[in-house]
Order: C-alpha cells, then structure tokens, then sequence
C-alpha cells in the first residue's frame, strides 16, 4: 500500500538535509525578472524557514521593499543526485539573535566592519513548498540513459515529489 504522507515526510526530510548539506543555492525574484544569485542559507526546518545575510543595497532587498516578495531558492546536491527549486516569502528580519548565531568567518568576509557594520541585514525565507528531484546517482543514471537508447523506453533516473511546507 502506498503512503502518501510518508513520502511527503520523506521528501521534505531529505529536502532540509541537502539543503543543511549544500548551504549554497540561487535566490531570486522571478516576477523582477532579475537574475537569480548565490546565497548561503542558514536553516531552520522547526519554523520551515531560511536565513540569508545580505546587504541593505542588494536588488533583492530593495524589490521586498517594494513588495516583491515572493521568491524561489533552488538547491542541487554536490553529488549532482538531488535537486529542488523552493517557493516561499522573502522578508527583511535583521534579527540580532540570528545575527550572532549564523556569524562565520565566510560571512564576515562580505561585512569587514563586523557584526555591526550598518549595510548588513538578514532576509528570511518563509517557505511554502518545493519540487524535488532525487536521482540515482552518476552510474545509474548513466546505465539508464543508456539502456533507454537502446530499448527505446524512457530512463528510470529517480523520482520526483512536491513538498508543502506551509
């Protein structure tokens, strides 16, 4: 018998544990029609959001503030065997707390004053839901593009799931 809420358990466990993993994704707005950019995440699967620093100038920032919220943030796996493209809601938290919690050396590379260098805020993501892709990894995919070629079938590469996470 299938389960449907298991699957979903499933999916979205393996979407919060690739993107604690990866921590690198694209973060854009697509109704901006802006380019999507590499932000590091910082997670938090309890309240199913995400946490970016970034700077008060940033194009993102400024289409939050101009009520642009909603967002996408894709994820892919550094062994290539995952991805998932994200929806949710961008909104600027310069949460103190998070602030000092997320701090690291690669982030205090973009904000040399510190920890209180003024340009320096945090978006948070509050996410909705996401479509994942999970594939067999490298040689299975491999051996079916190949077998497809040969039989005509399409490849078995894995699977796909909707994960809602509002």
């Amino acid at each position: 018998m299938h389960d449907a809420s298991h699957d979903q358990d499933d999916a979205e466990r393996r979407l919060w544990k690739e993107i604690d993993h990866a921590r690198f994704g694209m973060l854009g707005i697509p109704a901006t029609g802006g380019h999507f950019q590499p932000m590091t995440a910082f997670a938090e699967p309890e309240d199913k959001a995400l946490w970016f620093f970034t700077s008060k100038d940033t194009d993102l920032l400024k289409s939050v503030r101009d009520g642009q919220d909603k967002a996408m943030f894709i994820v892919e796996a550094k062994d290539q065997d995952f991805q998932a493209c994200v929806a949710g809601r961008l909104s600027e938290d310069p949460d103190r707390e998070r602030i000092e919690r997320y701090w690291n050396p690669m982030v205090a590379a973009w904000f040399p004053r510190g920890k209180d260098d003024p340009s320096l805020t945090l978006l948070r993501f509050d996410m909705s839901d996401a479509q994942t892709w999970a594939s067999k990894g490298a040689v299975r995919f491999a051996w079916e593009i190949a077998k497809a070629n040969i039989t005509g079938t399409l490849p078995d590469i894995g699977h796909q799931d909707h994960v809602t996470l509002s």
